[in-house]
C-alpha cells in the first residue's frame, strides 16, 4: 500500500463516516478501502479509527492526525497540479462572476485572451448585476465596481471607471446644450437603475460634489441601453466610460459637460479568503491586474 492512498482513504473514511463512503468517494471497493486502513495503522504503529456497526470514531491518535493530513494531501495536489500545468498549461474550471455590461463589453474578450494558450481551461462565466453569493454559488473571482460591502472577501484592485454625461449631437441640437450643471434639470435624462441612490445624480466639478435631482421617460437596469436610448436621441445619459468611449470616438456621442464628472468608481476582484488558491485562479488575477491596472479606456472595449 502506498501511504498517500492510505491517507486519502483515512480521510475519505472520517469525512464519510465508514468505509463504503470512502470507497465510493475514491472509487475503490469498500474491502480495499479497510484493507488500506488496517495496513496505515499497521505502518504507522497506532490504531486510528474506532470500529462500530453504525459508524466510524476517532481515537485520540486520528484527531491529531486527522489535524494535519487534510492539508498535506491538499499541498501534495496542489504542487502535482502544478507541476502538470507547468509542462501543459492551466487546466480545469475557472468560475467568474460580472456584471452585465462589463462581463459583455470587456471582461470576456480578456478572458478569451487568458484561457487561448491553455486548452485544457474552461472559463465559467456568470453574468449578473445582483451581488451574487460567492459561497453558495461555487465562484472563484468576482469582478465588482463601486463600493466593496462584504469585508469578508479578498479583494485586489484592478483599475478605475469614471462616469461620464453623453447625449448624441441631434438630442443637443434640438433640446439645447448645456452650459451649467443647473441646466440638466430641464432636460430629459436616461437613468440606469444599477446606480445607487435616491434617483439623483452625483457630479464633481472640481472637487465639488453635488447631487442633481433628475428626470426622464427612461429608466433601464443597463448602462448599454442607457447609451443606445442616448445615441437614439432620447436625452442626456450618465454611463461608465468604458461603455461611451467608442460611441464618442463615432460621434454617435459628445460628452457632455466635460469639465464635470461622476464619481471614479474602483474596480476588484473578489475571491474567499482561503489558504491556498489553484494556479488557475492566480494566474487569472495575475493577468487580470496586468492587463486592468490602468482605466479599461487605455483598452477599446469591443464595438458592437
Amino acid at each position: 500500500m502506498d501511504l498517500v492512498d492510505g491517507m486519502r482513504v483515512f480521510v475519505a473514511s472520517v469525512e464519510t463516516g465508514s468505509f463504503s463512503g470512502a470507497a465510493t468517494r475514491l472509487g475503490i471497493s469498500p474491502k480495499l478501502a479497510s484493507k488500506y486502513m488496517a495496513e496505515l495503522e499497521a505502518q504507522l504503529g497506532a490504531q486510528l479509527l474506532h470500529r462500530t456497526t453504525r459508524r466510524l470514531g476517532l481515537t485520540v491518535a486520528g484527531e491529531q492526525l486527522m489535524a494535519q493530513v487534510p492539508d498535506w494531501l491538499d499541498q501534495l495536489d496542489e504542487m502535482q497540479n502544478s507541476l502538470r500545468e507547468e509542462r501543459r498549461g492551466l487546466s480545469g474550471t475557472i468560475r467568474v462572476s460580472a456584471a452585465v455590461t462589463y462581463g459583455e463589453m470587456f471582461l470576456a474578450p480578456l478572458l478569451r485572451r487568458f484561457r487561448e494558450p491553455h486548452p485544457d481551461l474552461t472559463i465559467d462565466l456568470r453574468l449578473s448585476d445582483r451581488f451574487v453569493d460567492l459561497a453558495g454559488e461555487g465562484i472563484d473571482v468576482a469582478i465588482r465596481i463601486g463600493r466593496l460591502d462584504d469585508s469578508a472577501l479578498m479583494a485586489r484592485k484592478l483599475g478605475q471607471i469614471r462616469l461620464m454625461l453623453v447625449a448624441s449631437p441631434g438630442y443637443l441640437a434640438r433640446a439645447g446644450r448645456l452650459e451649467t450643471l443647473d441646466d440638466l434639470t430641464r432636460h430629459a435624462c436616461l437613468r440606469d437603475t444599477n446606480m445607487r441612490g435616491d434617483g439623483a445624480w452625483p457630479l464633481y466639478q472640481g472637487n465639488q460634489l453635488t447631487r442633481v435631482p433628475v428626470s426622464g421617460r427612461f429608466l433601464a437596469n443597463s448602462a448599454r441601453v442607457a447609451r443606445d436610448l442616448a445615441i437614439e436621441g432620447e436625452g442626456i445619459a450618465l454611463c461608465p466610460d468604458y461603455v461611451v468611449q467608442v460611441s464618442i470616438e463615432r460621434g454617435d456621442l459628445e460628452h457632455v459637460l466635460p469639465q464635470v464628472c461622476g464619481p471614479q468608481l474602483d474596480i476588484h476582484a473578489v475571491h474567499l479568503p482561503q489558504r491556498r488558491m489553484a494556479r488557475r485562479t492566480r494566474a487569472l488575477m495575475d493577468f487580470l491586474v496586468g492587463n486592468l491596472a490602468r482605466s479599461p479606456t487605455a483598452e477599446k472595449p469591443v464595438p458592437d
